[in-house]
């Protein structure tokens, strides 16, 4: 067995394993898009991995054939700290344990280069895959969801009213926004990202009312708007590409609930809402992701349905 640097000349040979990946995936997830299991197509998807900024990373080559890669490149945000990032197609290997060598020597280039916040999208289906990460002390931070769209509509509760927003609600709206991260501050999640100022989201609001590309619905009780949920096409999110992007599917972008709404059905009513949305936009599946230490979402999204695809494995090097 050899661990060598990932070069150009690995990109073929990277898609095929991918390919045979994704086809093992599937059979566990039917949902997820059939295409990444063409080995041109998920050789492009390696190709776009390597030619990110500061990609780089390793393969496994055994009696001259590749039998496992890993490819990593920096996020520039500040929120993720010093990083690198494995996309859901940049980890590819024939038995499990591979990852372990391949991460030895990629994470070494990576800490010399002071990017010590590492992150890795696992593919759920294959446990033995996410329990060797766990054994690089990778920990679960994020889980991406799937599940069918709803052409039946939604039975609410009997005191919760669900309807399209009126521009009279934006102040509601933006306290709503506020919600999802000050809740994701505290713990367990203590998350770093925090909610943009009252006027930045009054005027984001404001641009993106009528925006038709999303759409937007809130849940009241007794008049009171107490919830709040965004649907849109996959294509509009940034974090669900390459093999984690399924075909014809709708996308459950945000929610909140007011903390004196908990409890009632309130965030059931809204996800099942979005879920209705996309069936009768023609979409037949719905993803949606969620921190693993968010008690709250956690819970409601597998309750609704929602299958995990893929975790987000997270290591901090040093402490």
């Amino acid at each position: 067995m050899q661990i060598r640097e990932f070069t150009a000349g690995d990109v073929e040979a990277a898609g095929a394993l991918l390919a045979r990946r994704h086809a093992a995936h599937r059979r566990a997830e039917p949902l997820l898009a059939a295409g990444f299991e063409d080995a041109a197509i998920a050789a492009g998807q390696v190709a776009a991995a390597f030619s990110a900024d500061g990609a780089s990373g390793a393969v496994a080559v055994e009696s001259g054939e590749l039998v496992g890669y890993l490819l990593g490149a920096p996020k520039q945000s500040p929120v993720w700290g010093p990083n690198i990032w494995v996309e859901s197609a940049g980890l590819a290997v024939s038995a499990a344990e591979l990852a372990r060598d391949l991460y030895g020597m990629a994470a070494a280039g990576w800490v010399a280069q002071g990017r010590v916040a590492h992150y890795v999208l696992v593919p759920t289906y294959d446990v033995a895959l996410v329990d060797a990460w766990a054994r690089l002390a990778f920990g679960q931070q994020h889980l991406h969801g799937i599940r069918e769209s709803m052409r039946e509509r939604p039975v609410l509760p009997p005191a919760v009213s669900v309807r399209a927003p009126r521009r009279a609600d934006i102040h509601d709206l933006v306290v709503m926004d506020t919600i999802v991260p000050e809740h994701q501050a505290l713990s367990p999640v203590f998350s770093a990202a925090r909610p943009e100022s009252y006027d930045a989201n009054v005027a984001d609001w404001e641009e993106l009312f009528d925006d038709s590309g999303y759409v937007n619905f809130v849940a009241e009780v007794d008049g009171v708007l107490v919830g709040e949920a965004t649907g849109c096409s996959i294509e509009k999110s940034g974090a669900h590409v390459g093999p984690a992007r399924p075909d014809s599917a709708g996308f459950l972008a945000f929610a909140s609930v007011r903390p004196s709404a908990r409890g009632t059905g309130v965030g059931r009513a809204l996800g099942e809402t979005v879920l209705h949305w996309a069936g009768e936009a023609g979409y037949a599946a719905v993803v949606t992701d969620w921190r693993v230490t968010n008690l709250l979402s956690s819970r409601t999204w597998p309750r609704l349905g929602f299958r995990p695809t893929f975790v987000r494995m997270h290591r901090l090097v040093g402490y």
